[in-house]
């Protein structure tokens, strides 16, 4: 029963003696060992019989401090209670008392005790209201250090300071021994701290589980819970099945529904990233922001890759929203999302990723003898078909040559065409995006954090981090665009025009454009009336196959049409890059310096790429989870700031140091006074409300892993910590070997989730280090490295590199 008292000092109104006589106490100078002699001597207060203490805690204190001093630990060995459980009587007594125990199977190598059957005790018993030293035994039957009175547990204490500090940087995601390392610089050395790094680690990993809670669904539902009542916007829907098991989870903030109302337009939707221990897919509502940039809209973790699955997260994320659904959306090549949204999104233009399809040629057309020729061949058909005909006709031409008639996979393509060919889809607004990589851009922050081990609370919890992420980096843009100005490089007015209008990085794009105008030559076709036709003729450099079936690269020329109504000033152009990503094309730009134009109209600066819009978002913060940040601990941050302010002027001169270090010297004494005539009343009653109501809350149970239907695993995008684990497996199958090697129970550990670890660690398990590391039978160093990668003291990487080069 520890106080947070010093244990260094024994206040003097905590002591009643029992009897008048001077000889019931002395004081004792400790410094006669060669290894602490280290100051001056220290005055210590020697246990006597008949000592009184107000309390238990004093008594302890001052044992506690007393053997500190002294250089040996305290452990409680007998307590004894009456019939209304009041405690009578108890001991201390020295740590290294009892017989020692082995327990060590092998005699050989017995297991190191620290019992020595030391008679060293004290006893106090109950008088009144205060407790009595009863009985004392001060020798020893061994040494005893002062010095090393920090490495025994009993006087190891984590501060307040300390314990802030460490939560700050686990959430900043420093490692263990980098946390620790800044303790003891501060400190001064590993002498002046009162704990260890072992400590420090043991709270966090207490501190973690006290997140997490007693379920892992049911966390995330108490996590939502208290997420509302900070932000009544914050919105969450949990699809259980009728055992109340958690089958589907969809959340959004407040923030990330008010940037839907800005960007409402064109959303990408990916659930290619296997994110939890419940092989449950990430699947992220993403959008595009007014720098281009991507930002969250929601997030949702499904169980299943269903219709029905799709169906029910669709409509919750358009309930969520506001029943407003986007104009345009992109996705997978997954025929259940596509009758999801044909049924939930029916107005909506259904985009295929261009990106997920041309990745699959080497897979579908490696085994063709003209590969390469087929693959440059098809990708001019496809970046290079101006119009719907142009298309269909290069494709035709292509099938026939390389005779590819009989490709399955190039048929389903072309039979969907209008799902995924530029030639088809161009006419639609996508901000620029082509494909779901912006959801993929937003897995890549999830490297390094979660895994296949990951549990729905972490996940849920770095989704915060990753929402924190893209709002910081929109405030830096917002503050870039709005303090630095990027310099014309014509003379143009309309560049001008849309400098003063766009954001830094959009005027960059329009810039592109406007460079690319020197590769184009406009000439007037025809006049009919105020509507002009003109022919822009764009110098390019394209790959093509010659005639001796090599891969060359040679100059052409394309021509664009170009429609100009001087009336009303409607431009059109036939590459439709208006239409598309909202920024006037080089062939358009030609046309109007030739048309002498000095200045775009209106409706071709979108509100959407406008730095100087107010939009509604920008002035909302983020709601975020903070289950350590009690009133204590807010209490104690806001007095830190304000003694370091102090602290800075204290530091100016000896006359403010000075003036400083008595203000606080008088303010300790008014402290102790206080706390020795007052007991402390203050009590968080809104967080113990705030408990009951969420212990009163039906339980929800966590997901049963199941495999997901569709795309199978191997073909997900892998977090770095699973392709570390995935190429030493690799290695190891690579390296003959003439020892036996020791079963993996591989199959059935595919999902295991060990609890005694922090599961956004790096996924090594003790049963798995032989079949990880090598053949051979693994070594001690080799258990010690997985441990270190558990603990933090190593790197994944690190192990790796010492792997790969051994």
């Amino acid at each position: 029963m520890e106080s947070n008292l010093s244990l260094d000092e024994v206040p003097e109104q905590d002591s009643v003696f029992h009897e008048d006589n001077e000889d019931d106490f002395t004081f004792e100078e400790i410094g006669g060992c060669l290894d602490d002699q280290q100051g001056e001597p220290i005055m210590m207060l020697e246990p006597k019989k008949g000592m009184m203490f107000n309390s238990e805690d004093d008594a302890v204190r001052f044992y506690k401090g007393y053997a500190k001093k002294k250089g040996f630990g305290v452990i409680r060995r007998t307590t004894r209670h009456d019939e209304d459980n009041k405690l009578n009587y108890f001991t201390l007594a020295c740590s290294r008392q009892g017989k020692a125990q082995y327990t060590s199977k092998n005699s050989f190598k017995p297991n190191p005790s620290t019992r020595m059957q030391c008679p060293c005790k004290i006893n106090f018993c109950r008088r009144g209201e205060q407790f009595c030293i009863t009985s004392v035994m001060l020798d020893h039957n061994h040494p005893t250090s002062p010095s090393k009175s920090r490495f025994l547990r009993c006087h190891k204490k984590l501060d307040l300071d300390a314990k802030r500090r460490l939560e700050l940087n686990d959430q900043a995601g420093i490692r263990m021994n980098k946390n620790f390392g800044s303790l003891v610089i501060q400190a001064g050395g590993y002498d002046k701290l009162e704990f260890g790094e072992k400590e420090c680690r043991n709270y966090l990993q207490e501190t973690r589980r006290l997140k997490l809670g007693a379920g892992d669904a049911h966390a995330v539902y108490q996590y939502f819970l208290r997420m509302q009542s900070k932000d009544p916007d914050f919105f969450h829907v949990m699809d259980v099945d009728e055992d109340g098991r958690l089958r589907n989870v969809f959340w959004a903030d407040a923030r990330s529904r008010a940037t839907y109302e800005s960007y409402s337009d064109v959303i990408t939707f990916d659930t290619t990233y296997l994110t939890n221990k419940y092989s449950m897919p990430f699947a992220p509502f993403v959008g595009v922001n007014h720098h281009g940039e991507s930002v969250l809209l929601g997030c949702g973790l499904l169980s299943n890759e269903d219709t029905e699955t799709f169906i029910w997260l669709f409509k919750s994320w358009l309930s969520c929203m506001s029943n407003k659904p986007p104009n345009a959306i992109i996705t997978d090549q997954c025929k259940a999302m596509q009758n999801a949204i044909e049924e939930v999104f029916p107005n909506a233009r259904h985009r295929w990723c261009i990106w997920h399809i041309m990745k699959k040629i080497p897979e579908k057309l490696s085994g063709y003898e003209k590969y390469e020729n087929i693959k440059y061949t098809l990708s001019n058909v496809v970046y290079d078909s101006l119009t719907k005909h142009d298309f269909d006709e290069a494709w035709v031409k292509m099938i026939n040559k390389y005779d590819l008639r009989d490709n399955d996979w190039l048929d389903g393509l072309y039979n969907n065409r209008y799902l995924w060919a530029p030639a088809y889809v161009k006419d639609t607004f996508w901000a620029g995006m082509s494909s779901t990589q912006r959801s993929e851009s937003v897995n890549a922050f999830f490297d390094g954090y979660v895994n296949a081990k990951t549990t729905l609370k972490q996940f849920v919890g770095q989704y915060e981090n990753a929402l924190r992420d893209k709002v910081e980096k929109e405030n830096k843009a917002d503050s870039k665009s709005f303090q630095e100005v990027i310099p014309c490089i014509t003379h143009y007015d309309f560049e001008r025009q849309f400098q003063v209008a766009y954001t830094n990085a959009k005027f960059q794009e329009f810039q592109e454009q406007l460079r690319g105008k020197i590769y184009c030559y406009p000439a007037m076709l025809n006049k009919q009336g105020s509507i002009y036709t003109f022919r822009v003729r764009e110098d390019r450099k394209i790959f093509f196959e010659g005639e001796d079936g090599q891969i060359k690269e040679k100059r052409f020329i394309s021509e664009f049409t170009v429609l100009f109504n001087q009336g009303d000033c409607n431009v059109q152009c036939l590459c439709r890059l208006f239409e598309f990503r909202g920024i006037l094309c080089s062939h358009i730009l030609s046309v109007l310096a030739l048309m002498e134009m000095t200045e775009v109209p209106s409706k071709y600066i979108l509100q959407r790429w406008r730095k100087d819009f107010k939009r509604k978002h920008t002035f909302m913060k983020c709601s975020y989870d903070d289950m350590l940040n009690t009133t204590i601990v807010q209490r104690y941050d806001s007095l830190c700031k304000r003694s370091h302010q102090v602290a800075e002027n204290g530091a100016e001169s000896d006359v403010l140091y000075t003036l400083v270090m008595n203000g606080l010297n008088e303010l300790q004494i008014k402290i102790d006074a206080y706390r020795a005539n007052h007991e402390a009343q203050d009590q968080d009653t809104s967080s113990k409300h705030e408990d009951t109501m969420l212990n009163n809350e039906k339980l929800v149970l966590s997901p049963i892993r199941v495999r997901s239907v569709g795309r199978p695993p191997s073909k997900r995008k892998e977090s770095k910590i699973d392709q570390v684990v995935r190429k030493l497996r690799a290695k190891k199958q690579q390296v003959p070997t003439s020892t036996k090697k020791v079963p993996s129970q591989k199959a059935g550990k595919a999902n295991t989730y060990c609890e005694g670890h922090d599961a956004g660690s790096a996924g090594f398990f003790p049963n798995e280090f032989q079949e990880l590391q090598t053949t051979k039978p693994a070594t001690t160093i080799h258990m010690m490295s997985y441990v270190d990668i558990l603990q933090g003291n190593k790197d994944v990487m690190d192990l790796l590199d010492a792997s790969l080069n051994g």
